[in-house]
């Protein structure tokens, strides 16, 4: 029966070059679905973008507001200079959990790796596929290996300590951090005037006063508002034009998504100063933030919820801001904290 076996044959055939075709679609997107599963819809989409002077590849002086590491920066047109430290400007590498490869990022490779040759082999990528049970098995397991990963990599990075290169780098560049100041919830400030900021002594060489804390938390509102009513004119009045460029970038993704992200009841839970110092004419000002805020994005002709939520929720960022002779303060750079 010659025909029966041909025919069997050439169905086997046809199911594992489908299998195998799954197995390659599947470890193409496993990256990409973890990266931007990690990111958020806010005002900066969950990265850390922008420029802080000559301190762009320094890590800011931890605070009470985010006692943790902070991430690197993922965009920035500030490139090392000669005078930075050589480790500064390397990407940081390794750990346990690290990014840019360690021994996770090792692991998860080598079960893709071991699949994807047992599936081009004959082997199977889980122990064999032997049908339809066997896919849905195969699914199953992927995102039980994406999940775990995901769960491991966030315990780790909130204990993590911040990568010794980049925490050292470009220690001459400038003073030392200055004496932070301290908040409560809510309760801090001039009589509790000010939201989430509070005051001490200042002994750097660029003083911030209560009239600079007032503008760090308005400007926490402004730049929300605008990115939210997609106000591209309003945003080069509230943040360098650098912020901006990536702002127009992460608005027009959305626009292509044919979505718009709302957030709404902003509201500063407390602030610390990091560091502030002047270079040239210019002054900077970094500052932890935790705030309040509802983030949810909706699709544009329906109007329907399709990421975020209408539950308000907490986020915890640093923000740096630049100021000029005879401007005011601009949003110059957000780093995520860990």
């Amino acid at each position: 029966m010659p025909g029966i076996w041909e025919t069997h044959m050439t169905f086997s055939q046809r199911s594992r070059t489908l299998f195998k075709t799954l197995a390659v679609m599947l470890a193409l997107a496993l990256p990409t679905a973890l990266v931007i599963s990690s990111a958020d819809a806010r005002v900066g989409g969950g990265m850390s973008s922008g420029s802080r002077g000559s301190r762009t590849y320094s890590a800011p002086p931890s605070t009470t507001t985010a006692p943790g590491s902070t991430s690197q920066f993922n965009r920035t047109y500030t490139q090392p200079g000669a005078g930075m430290n050589s480790a500064a400007a390397a990407p940081a590498r390794g750990g346990l959990f690290g990014r840019a490869g360690g021994f996770m990022g090792g692991l998860a490779a080598g079960f893709l790796g071991a699949g994807l040759l047992g599936m081009l082999f004959g082997g199977g990528l889980f122990g064999g596929l032997g049908g339809l049970s066997s896919i849905l098995g195969l699914i199953i397991q992927i995102v039980l290996v994406v999940v775990v990963v995901r769960l491991a990599m966030s315990w780790w990075q909130r204990r993590h300590t911040q990568q010794a290169a980049y925490a050292n780098a470009d220690a001459g560049s400038g003073p030392g951090p200055q004496t932070n100041y301290r908040s409560g919830l809510g309760g801090g400030g001039l009589g509790g005037g000010l939201g989430g900021f509070g005051f001490g002594a200042n002994n750097a060489p660029l003083e911030i006063k209560p009239d600079d804390y007032e503008a760090f938390e308005r400007l926490l509102g402004d730049v929300q508002t605008a990115w939210s009513n997609e106000d591209v004119a309003k945003l080069h009045t509230l943040a360098t034009p650098e912020m901006v460029s990536y702002f127009e970038q992460d608005l027009g993704q959305n626009r292509a998504r044919n979505v718009v992200n709302k957030v709404t009841n902003v509201k500063l839970l407390q602030g610390d100063l990091a560091e502030a110092w002047r270079e040239g004419e210019t002054e900077y000002a970094t500052v932890a933030l935790r705030f309040a805020l509802t983030d949810k994005t909706l699709d544009r002709n329906s109007g329907a919820v399709v990421a975020g939520s209408e539950q308000p929720g907490e986020a915890t960022e640093i923000w740096t801001f630049a100021r000029r002779p005879g401007s005011g303060w601009e949003l110059s750079a957000i780093q995520q904290a860990n």
